[in-house]
């Protein structure tokens, strides 16, 4: 009876922490069969979700901290759509107010979803590590994985060699969680592969919902291949390091 119980305790805070996600896909979903008159889609999903924000905040369901990250994360994937629609990885086709560089201002926050859903999981189960590299290695691994982002257009692809440095890099770090009365724990890198699994179906939906398009989606949709989960992967581990060092800095003030 005890495991059933914490399984649906573990359940539900997985569930509240990704509150956020689901207000976004709910969102696609939504414009992509409600016409709004007199004002671009892109320009209602970025109302939306502004909204949300605000009210999971004054709802005390995310903290300032929390909002700070989100924000920063925000500015992280703003960036690199902005670099990736240029070289035409994928596209916005359609219009709106809200736009720079061609790039739609919500976007940001399907990046800053996954930082939500860090912060948020992290809080709620109580979460810690052991066996954490330290800001050097772990930043450098981060910085690289960033970059690389940007430079596979014009250089060799290094995803699965920084693939190789992360199990390099955190082999001995495991996450620590608790459910009621019970602690456990997890590898890190597992926890890599799974959340980028689930954010590679999640990117499945928001493709189907027009979101935005690969350049071989423009004539229909299809499944977004499986190479994506490595990308995933590597934003994950991104998401992760900055997390867990602004939780590390923040413990170590308190």
């Amino acid at each position: 009876m005890k495991s059933i119980t914490r399984l649906l305790h573990f359940g539900y805070h997985q569930a509240m922490s990704c509150i956020f996600p689901v207000a976004i896909f709910g969102t696609l979903l939504l414009t992509s069969r409600i016409e709004v008159p007199f004002i671009h889609r892109y320009d209602v999903i970025l109302l939306i979700l502004l909204t949300v924000q605000y009210l999971m905040y004054r709802t005390g369901l995310e903290t300032l901290d929390e909002i700070k990250v989100i924000c920063v994360f925000h500015v992280i994937g703003l960036l690199l759509e902005i670099y990736k629609i240029r070289m035409g990885s994928w596209a916005y086709p359609d219009p709106g107010f809200t736009k720079l560089l061609g790039v739609p201002l919500y976007s940001g926050f399907m990046y800053a979803s996954v930082a939500s859903y860090m912060c948020q999981i992290w809080r709620r189960l109580k979460m810690a590590m052991t066996g954490w590299p330290g800001l050097a290695a772990a930043g450098m691994l981060g910085g690289a994985i960033y970059l690389n982002f940007f430079t596979h257009h014009f250089i060799p692809d290094f995803r699965w060699w920084l693939t190789a440095m992360v199990l390099v890099v955190f082999w001995r770090t495991w996450i620590i969680y608790r459910v009621q009365d019970r602690t456990y724990r997890m590898p890190l890198t597992l926890a890599f592969i799974i959340v980028g699994f689930f954010i590679w179906l999640a990117e499945n939906i928001a493709t189907f919902f027009n979101a935005w398009k690969y350049p071989d989606q423009h004539e229909s949709w299809h499944l977004v291949g499986f190479g994506k989960i490595s990308s995933w992967f590597l934003l994950v581990i991104i998401s992760v390091i900055i997390v867990a060092q602004l939780k590390h800095v923040k413990a170590g003030r308190l």
